[in-house]
């Protein structure tokens, strides 16, 4: 890896192939079960609230586990964090299996073992990413590894719904949560085909605060990108399923749904990564961030099947154009210095505790408003409001979308 980060190899090699299948069987693992979670605390306990309690405890712990494992990343042991995110994942929904219909009573543990094993999973993912692609690889990556997600978001949550709706009680579920387990498990061996450099130095724990004080660094606006782009993930993340679920009252129409996006998502990414040239990432996030928010617009007309369908795949669409730009553009910016390259944990870190930071304020307009009011106006407006965030990532972030010379 060099300073300027540029390369004029546009293939992946075998490294970043394996880290694709890796992330994908993780992907896979977490969409089986996660589609699902949501639905089996909601089900139990129909409290919104309580969901969103859960999100915001798995985000903190999240966010918490990226900053104390940066040290061990520090050290060299970047395969070994996203392997043991991967078991703790896997712990994690060995624990639902355990509780069963107890688990509503237990979302506080549940929400802290999440994010312990997110945290580490994505630390781990994200450092040996950055070491085995580079400014010339990384949109390409970025677009395969969206298509990667899409295919096994279109088989995943399928055969989940499928298996709920053609068994009795709760015992769909417990099959999902046990083939997460085997996926998991399987996850774990690949894994440990994957080489990791050890980085130079030791961990400065007080980067992420330290850049943040300093006017002309770049990552001040790159932060602020990152936080808006958090805020919207984690209410989309938990809203989006549940509608569709209380909508329709079947598990299968939600795998049909998620089938029928995530088939759209998967021509989307697969067109960006093959398509999108550097110099075209601020028109492109641009067109993508606004898009985003505009089909926020129909549920104003009512929230049903037919507005959520054209919501996702509208988000299916128009969200690779604002993804693929953000994640490869704060990556490249890593990769511009020899300092910042042998700091890329730290950046790496801070990158996380961004998004974070996004997902917690978006988590907390969301247990606010819901315990305010549930009514579908108030909750038009606060999707409106925070789907509108990707265009503020896209202001933030103009300067460093521009395109560069040579591009």
């Amino acid at each position: 890896m060099t300073a300027s980060g540029t390369s004029s190899a546009r293939r992946l090699d075998g490294q970043t192939r394996l880290l694709l299948l890796v992330n994908g069987l993780f992907i896979g693992a977490s969409l089986l079960s996660g589609t699902f979670l949501g639905i089996y605390i909601w089900k139990a306990s129909h409290d919104y609230v309580l969901l969103g309690w859960f999100t915001l405890l798995s985000h903190v712990f999240m966010a918490l586990t990226f900053w104390l494992g940066g040290f061990r990343a520090k050290r060299g042991r970047s395969g070994t964090l996203l392997r043991t995110g991967i078991a703790v994942s896997s712990a994690f929904y060995g624990i639902v299996l355990l509780l069963g219909g107890m688990a509503k009573h237990y979302v506080w543990l549940l929400g802290m073992v999440q994010g312990v094993g997110i945290g580490l999973f994505w630390l781990g993912f994200n450092v040996i990413y950055f070491e085995v692609t580079d400014a010339g690889t990384r949109d390409r990556f970025n677009g395969y590894a969206g298509v990667t997600g899409s295919l096994v978001g279109m088989i995943a949550p399928w055969t989940s719904g499928y298996l709920i709706s053609h068994t009795a009680g709760e015992i769909g579920y417990r099959y999902i949560f046990m083939a997460s387990l085997g996926i998991f498990a399987t996850g774990v061996l690949v894994s440990l085909l994957l080489r990791n450099r050890k980085p130079e130095g030791k961990y400065d724990w007080a980067l992420p605060g330290r850049i943040l004080r300093q006017p002309d660094n770049p990552w001040r606006q790159v932060t602020a990108a990152l936080v808006a782009q958090g805020l919207r993930e984690s209410v989309f993340a938990v809203l989006i399923g549940l509608l569709v679920f209380i909508q329709t009252g079947s598990e299968m129409k939600l795998g049909n749904y998620s089938l029928i996006t995530q088939l759209v998502a998967f021509g989307a990414f697969y067109a960006t990564g093959k398509w999108l040239k550097p110099k075209w990432r601020r028109i492109g996030m641009l067109i993508g961030s606004i898009m985003m928010a505009v089909v926020i617009l129909p549920f104003f007309l009512g929230v049903n099947f037919t507005t959520l369908l054209i919501f996702g795949i509208g988000v299916a669409l128009f969200i690779p154009l604002f993804t693929v730009p953000m994640t490869s553009s704060v990556f490249d910016l890593i990769g511009t210095r020899e300092e910042s390259v042998r700091q890329r944990v730290e950046y790496i870190v801070t990158r996380e505790l961004a998004l974070n930071a996004g997902r917690i304020c978006g988590m907390i307009i969301f247990i606010v408003t819901l315990s305010i009011s549930r009514e579908p106006g108030v909750i038009n407006w606060m999707m409106l409001l925070v789907g509108c965030a990707p265009i503020a990532s896209w202001y933030f972030m103009r300067k460093r979308l521009a395109p560069q010379q040579g591009q």
